[in-house]
């Protein structure tokens, strides 16, 4: 028997499928959503006593600090600062109120959709290294090379070779009801990591529809069958895009992130909002994972830290938006796998989470890491256009507190470890990259692009 189950759902590559919910339909469901998380008074599952002391949702959260967010402090004042030093303490006193739950340690069945792309399938490799079993469902889409994904899972199959039951690959389409039941019925996962996505602030512009079908019926669509087969937790990665427009510094779970400024960015919110929903309708218990600006080795072409190794070691132009003091969180991708697998393993009723590295890299930096690393000289245009807002970062104290998170590796050693890859990867003809194509802009981190209006 092979030890490896490979499965193709042939009736998935559609781009527009036919039973897709009208734009008009999917509006009023979302506003009734909408309506009914916000006025949640917050009556959740109470866990036994022995697990939890208090269970907060995020609107608790929103309550208890509003009047010491750092997004309120100003960073260049000196008694600023020593208030922001208090304020930050009130804050993980705050969290570590909460009784921390204990990791889940024992061998676990896990889901991991979008289990071929960047995050998830290393997010697999690390879950198979450490003796779980895995099932993953991937459609292989083309929102970038192709040969990249199937790579990945090359290198899956190859680390479970002889190994029977340890992986079980599905091609299909998340978003196709009778196929993820089947998948469901045969597998039986009780852990679910929902990594898959249609990714990318840009594309969503040009073409929401399939990132309402993709990200939002999906997410549904797992979460539904998530609560009926009785999963124990169900952890999924939504984005840094969430913020939006915010004036903050340091990015915190507890700011109103209501009003995106992106197709991409709503349908992340709008499923951690459903999210709530199904823990509060079934005692679901759902982790929302907000990624900032994630990158390394196996990393998404269209991300700022590939494009900029790839076109410094070509010898093409890069775009550098203002003077380049910009800055940006960008987290190596074992940091953020690390956080994943943290979450998967602590089943909280309902949380969500910022995974960063917690501060910031300018622009200029950035571009000085490359050149340092590939050995090549930048080629640098400055476009009559401003620049992005000065600094973002994450606010990582809660998932310090309760997942026992903090991001290891630094920039400069997460870029001498991503240009390594890439040029052992074109070494082996591995890669087939043309940027030209690529969907985000050249210096802008893909969640923190600035969407105008045209009106």
């Amino acid at each position: 028997m092979n030890d490896i189950s490979l499965h193709d759902d042939e009736s998935s590559n559609a781009r527009h499928p036919k039973n897709i919910f009208s734009l008009s339909e999917y509006l009023k469901r979302f506003l009734l959503l909408f309506i009914l998380s916000h006025t949640a008074t917050g009556s959740h599952s109470t866990s036994s006593p022995k697990t939890f002391t208090r269970i907060m949702n995020t609107k608790s959260i929103d309550n208890s600090l509003s009047q010491t967010t750092p997004s309120d402090v100003d960073m260049g004042d000196a008694n600023s600062i020593s208030s922001a030093s208090s304020m930050a303490t009130n804050e993980t006193s705050f969290f570590e109120a909460q009784t921390v739950l204990e990791p889940h340690v024992a061998r676990k069945k896990v889901l991991v959709t979008g289990g071929a792309g960047f995050i998830g399938s290393n997010v697999a490799e690390y879950l198979l290294d450490r003796g779980d079993d895995v099932v993953i469902v991937d459609e292989i889409n083309d929102y970038y090379d192709q040969k990249i994904k199937e790579g990945n899972l090359e290198l899956l199959k190859n680390k479970v070779e002889g190994q029977e039951g340890r992986l079980s690959i599905y091609k299909g389409d998340i978003c196709d009801e009778a196929f993820m039941l089947d998948v469901f019925e045969k597998e039986g996962p009780e852990w679910v990591c929902h990594m898959a996505a249609r990714a990318g602030v840009r594309p969503s512009i040009q073409d929401p529809y399939i990132y309402i079908h993709s990200n939002i019926r999906g997410t549904t669509l797992l979460m539904e069958l998530s609560h009926k087969f009785g999963v124990k937790n169900f952890v999924f990665a939504s984005s840094s895009s969430v913020y939006g427009g915010s004036s903050s510094t340091y990015f915190s779970e507890d700011e109103n992130v209501d009003n995106p400024v992106s197709p991409y960015a709503a349908t992340k919110r709008a499923c951690e909002l459903l999210a709530y929903t199904y823990h509060h309708l079934y005692k679901l218990n759902v982790s929302a994972l907000r990624f900032f600006t994630v990158y390394g080795p196996r990393g998404r072409p269209d991300m700022a830290p590939f494009k900029f190794i790839d076109r410094v070691s070509r010898g093409l132009e890069l775009q550098q938006f203002g003077d380049g003091s910009s800055s940006r969180d960008y987290t190596y991708i074992s940091d953020i796998v690390d956080g994943i697998v943290r979450a998967i393993d602590r089943p909280y009723p309902y949380q969500i989470f910022n995974l960063g590295k917690g501060d910031g890299t300018s622009l200029k930096d950035f571009i000085g890491l490359v050149q340092k690393h590939t050995g090549k000289k930048a080629m640098i245009k400055i476009p009559d256009q401003p620049g992005d807002v000065p600094y973002t970062c994450a606010n990582v104290r809660k998932a310090s507190c309760l997942l026992g998170y903090e991001a290891k590796v630094p920039f400069g050693e997460g870029i001498r470890r991503t240009v390594e890859w890439y040029k052992h990867a074109f070494e082996k003809d591995m890669l087939e990259i043309c940027p030209e194509r690529q969907a985000n802009g050249l210096s802008r981190s893909a969640s923190l692009v600035k969407i105008q209006s045209t009106q």
